[in-house]
């Protein structure tokens, strides 16, 4: 199971597509209780280990995000089969999904 840390350094390696998503996403760690907070709206892309408010917030496993990030997953797939909840804005969740199938 892959651990807050090496997440976070995941989403760094794909930081310049990530910048181009221009919202807040927060992914709520429902197995580990954590949150990380992917800030892409000042141009480039800040992670932070955070609770603060996101224009969506993805609420899944670490397995599932880490599956997500190095795209041994889809994103509809995940949320399809229920493995991802989206609370907020959609539109922002399909622009995130959009940008992590691309690669």
């Amino acid at each position: 199971m892959a651990d807050l840390s090496s997440l976070i350094e995941a989403m760094r390696a794909r930081a310049e597509t990530l910048a181009e998503l221009g919202y807040k996403v927060r992914f709520d760690l429902t197995d580990t209780g954590e949150a990380i907070l992917l800030d892409a709206t000042g141009g480039g892309v800040e992670l932070s280990e955070s609770t603060e408010e996101a224009d969506a917030v993805l609420k899944l496993s670490t397995a599932t995000l880490d599956k997500l990030i190095t795209g041994r997953i889809g994103p509809m797939l995940a949320f399809s089969t229920g493995r991802l909840q989206v609370d907020g804005s959609r539109g922002v969740a399909l622009k995130l999904a959009g940008l992590l199938a691309g690669e």
